[in-house]
């Protein structure tokens, strides 16, 4: 009974003692540069404005098309990318279980054993010597006290990855619902590109009959008619060029989709839309563009992920100090011999292990931590940098293509009104047929030109929204019901599915982990 008493006191006064415990290692401060938090250009400026609705969450609603808008909560649902990201956000959640188990006993053994054992003396016959069985049970409990903060770093690391994860699937979230409207602007374009193709095939085709009549009747030469011939097919050769890229855009929406390439009838309900591109001026913000950078989905998870990596350099650092171990052990013996006493044994204490001769290996393990810090803070810049770049060049590309959008327009009503001209004057014989090519020609070219112009800003203003992580929202949870059913039939797991689908990582500071 004493010997309990004593190893509970011991016990007590061990765990009592971590409240003064040191944690070696940084702790954790981003390491930001000035320039962001004042960054704007004038371009970006010039191409935002600040409104409430739709807000960069859900930019896409600025476009107005309940085809797109389709099209995107079909892919949050059903995209191969989102789901293997909420499900590594899964994993991340359940390697944190696994740091925070350090906080308790690392050691928890039950054995239990028998065996059968007969002796005898060789002067005495084998029979004459009763056997007996031999019984045995016993408990160890092993519990490394964590003087030196290295459980605790170790929880704050799998902490941090825990929600660089969650910033992660939202980055996916933000490039996927890019790729989305912008596969789906790209099936639009052609669609008006095709559209224009067979109208100008139609009109060169009545040129090149009228010049063949007129060329088999001998009131004109074989140039005209040739010439008319070659530009009538060559307009007619760029048809199956834009059916195949409207075909091509519909199988990557459906694999966006979450679907296998094949046909999308429901993009065929609204005709109005087919062939028809928007003109946005301006991309919706609801925050100043240096807090749009910063909260940027990719620029997070870099910045948890370094938070994870600070903590990693207090685990190496914790491997320079002696580990503090309570060992415990309750073992229980018996035998049938007759005579035979039961014994029962205690045993509670300390246990100090120093790894001092492996000085060298353990100081350049927290050198190579450190250095991979290092290299994930210079990533972390190189990151907001990258992400500046893309949203200035993002908006300066959206100024030009509406600055271009007027002056296409204009080209392409005189291109127009000059193929009228060239034919009333062909037809009145003031002019050979060639100004009439010439005005075909530039008229498709003009055509064409306004339509990929309209499609680049379109593509801009995506990339804007892109730019600025716009587009991270989704109302479908990280794991759908059917897979968290096919799961549960494998592996019990408790609650967590329930814990991922608690407030995200964008609700978190790198500098203060969730606990």
């Amino acid at each position: 009974m004493s010997c309990l008493t004593g190893s509970r006191r011991l016990l007590l006064a061990s765990v009592a003692c971590l409240g003064g415990c040191t944690t070696v290692g940084p702790d954790f401060r981003p390491q930001h540069e000035s320039w962001p938090e004042h960054w704007s250009s004038p371009a970006f400026e010039q191409a935002t404005t600040s409104r409430t609705q739709p807000d960069a969450s859900q930019w896409w609603q600025v476009f107005a098309d309940p085809s797109l808008e389709r099209l995107i909560d079909e892919a949050d649902a059903n995209n191969t990318d989102l789901k293997v990201a909420g499900l590594r956000v899964l994993e991340a959640r359940a390697q944190l279980g696994i740091a925070m188990s350090g906080r308790y006993p690392q050691v928890q053994q039950i054995g239990v054993d028998a065996a059968y054992a007969k002796t005898h003396n060789h002067n005495e016959p084998t029979g004459s010597v009763p056997g007996s069985w031999q019984y045995g049970a016993g408990f160890n409990l092993g519990w490394e006290l964590d003087f030196w903060g290295r459980f605790k770093r170790a929880i704050e690391s799998a902490d941090a990855a825990y929600f660089a994860s969650q910033a992660n699937r939202e980055a996916v979230l933000v490039l996927v619902h890019a790729q989305v409207a912008d596969t789906y602007y790209t099936m639009r374009t052609a669609e008006a590109r095709l559209r224009l193709a067979r109208e100008n095939a139609d009109l060169q085709k009545r040129s090149f009959e009228i010049t063949e009549r007129l060329f088999k009747s001998g009131e004109s030469d074989e140039l005209d008619f040739q010439q008319a011939k070659t530009q009538y097919l060559s307009t007619l050769s760029s048809i199956p060029d834009f059916e195949s890229q409207i075909t091509l855009a519909r199988h990557a929406l459906a694999v966006l989709i979450g679907r296998p390439p094949g046909p999308l009838p429901e993009l065929d309900e609204q005709s109005d839309k087919q062939g028809f591109i928007p003109l946005v001026n301006r991309a919706v913000l609801q925050d100043v563009p240096a807090n749009l950078l910063l909260r940027r989905p990719d620029v997070r998870a870099a910045e948890f992920h370094m938070a994870a990596q600070s903590a990693l350099i207090g685990v190496a650092k914790a491997d320079l100090y002696p580990s503090v171990t309570l060992l415990g052990t309750l073992a229980w013996s018996a035998s049938t011999r007759a005579g035979s006493p039961s014994t029962l044994t205690v045993a509670a204490g300390p246990s100090v292990i120093w790894n001092v001769f492996d000085h060298g290996r353990i100081v350049n393990n927290v050198r190579v931590q450190d250095a991979r810090l290092q290299q994930l803070e210079v990533g972390y810049q190189g990151t907001v940098r990258e992400a500046a770049r893309q949203a200035d060049d993002a908006a300066t590309s959206l100024i030009s293509a509406l600055q271009r959008d007027s002056i296409l327009r204009d080209a392409e009503t005189s291109a127009r009104r000059s193929l009228t001209l060239a034919n009333t004057v062909y037809r009145e014989g003031y002019s050979d047929f060639q100004r009439v090519l010439d005005a075909q020609r530039a008229l498709s070219a003009e055509q064409d030109a306004y339509v990929v112009n309209r499609a680049n800003a379109v593509g801009s203003l995506i990339a804007l929204y892109k730019a600025v992580g716009g587009g991270w929202h989704t109302d479908q949870p990280l794991i759908d019901p059917a897979t968290r059913e096919q799961m549960k039939q494998r592996t019990d797991w408790g609650d967590l599915f329930d814990d991922i689908e608690s407030p995200s990582a964008s609700a978190h500071s790198p500098a203060s982990p969730a606990r």
